[in-house]
């Protein structure tokens, strides 16, 4: 990876690609930061002369024949549509050409396409999704946010050191502190999985402060939450509805009568900074953490400003050049469960076993 390469954006993934996707791209490039929009050229270029990109933009196109459907078997569409947009982009990164890279579209095709080109990265057992967080003191990242839905123990162990890492290194956190999801904080709590995750985390040198519960989320508390990806996604879905909830109970609230009008009025600007801080386009995207490269899954409803934002958090990533550390952190993991009672049982078995 060249410093200077571009961020390789997917133009055709998302609910509203190309336009949204190619004005987000515009919107970076305009900010100093470079990009290759990846997909059929001619419709591409159409795009960028309907929102009337100069030439001095760095801006570039790399043509790619095929799209992922957003209805597409992940694995057959990686193996069928070999000039898909979500593959080129990846390979752009393979070769060097592109600094990371970041899509709108099928997300199991995203993270299918990260292993088949970039593959793992070290003894990396499986690729996770980061999830950003708006908390009340920052932001907190939860992993795994959906990719892996049936866990063993090495999985989550290896899950909170790759988010210890990039927390550290991509969000500029001295010391992030890391806790396992659970049904309580006593010791007692969980589950056998998520018992003998903590257990080898509690080794770890890392700063691990034990179980959280789900109230802890957003409190800022913590920096790096681990999870399965069915719990991850559960819960994640879970604070989008009830952010939506909210959202309309204040606006029914804020209408009811005069008074009401008046004081939401008074109270525009403060409202106005809370939907910004858990806006999720201001997030960007959601990055994949355990690849040989830097990848980022957006929202399949994201707009300009999303793109914008994700084209933003990937260059950012790429720049901190974190791969490298968390090979060396997951490479522990094995050490760390061997250490743990019950870390190498049938139902949770060390990588090498038969079932790992």
């Amino acid at each position: 990876m060249r410093r200077s390469a571009p961020v390789a954006v997917d133009a055709m993934g998302g609910d509203h690609a190309p336009g949204a996707i190619v004005q987000g791209a515009i919107q970076a490039a305009r900010k100093g930061i470079p990009v290759v929009l990846v997909g059929p050229e001619d419709l591409v270029r159409q795009e960028l002369a309907r929102h009337r990109a100069g030439s001095s933009l760095p801006i570039g196109v790399h043509h790619a024949s095929e799209v992922v459907a957003m209805d597409d078997h992940p694995g057959q569409a990686m193996r069928r549509k070999k000039d898909n947009s979500i593959r080129v982009c990846f390979e752009l990164v393979k070769r060097g050409e592109a600094c990371g890279m970041v899509s709108a579209g099928n997300s199991g095709a995203v993270m299918t396409g990260a292993i088949f080109v970039l593959g793992r990265t070290g003894t990396v057992e499986r690729p996770a999704i980061i999830t950003v967080l708006p908390t009340q003191r920052g932001h907190t990242i939860m992993l795994d946010g959906g990719a892996n839905v049936d866990c063993k123990a090495s999985h989550l162990v290896q899950f909170g050191l790759m988010g210890e890492v990039f927390s550290r290194r991509v969000l500029g956190v001295a010391r992030p502190k890391v806790a396992v999801l659970a049904n309580g904080e006593e010791e007692s709590k969980g589950t056998e999985l998520t018992r003998t995750a903590a257990q080898a985390l509690r080794r770890a040198p890392i700063d691990f402060r034990g179980y959280c519960e789900g109230r802890d989320l957003l409190t800022g508390e913590l920096d790096v939450i681990v999870t399965d990806g069915f719990t991850g996604n559960v819960a994640l879905k879970t604070m989008e509805g009830t952010a939506r909830v909210v959202s309309e109970y204040v606006k029914q609230a804020l209408r009811s009568s005069t008074a009401s009008k008046i004081g939401g009025l008074l109270a525009k600007s403060a409202l106005t900074g809370l939907k910004q801080k858990i806006d999720w386009r201001e997030v960007g995207g959601a990055p994949l953490v355990g690849v040989d490269g830097v990848g980022f899954i957006s929202h399949g409803r994201s707009d300009a400003l999303a793109m914008e934002n994700a084209i933003r958090r990937v260059l950012a990533a790429a720049e901190a050049n974190f791969t490298r550390e968390i090979a060396e952190a997951v490479a522990r993991s094995e050490a760390l469960l061997a250490a743990t009672p019950g870390g190498g049982t049938p139902d949770h078995p060390r990588r090498g076993s038969a079932r790992a």
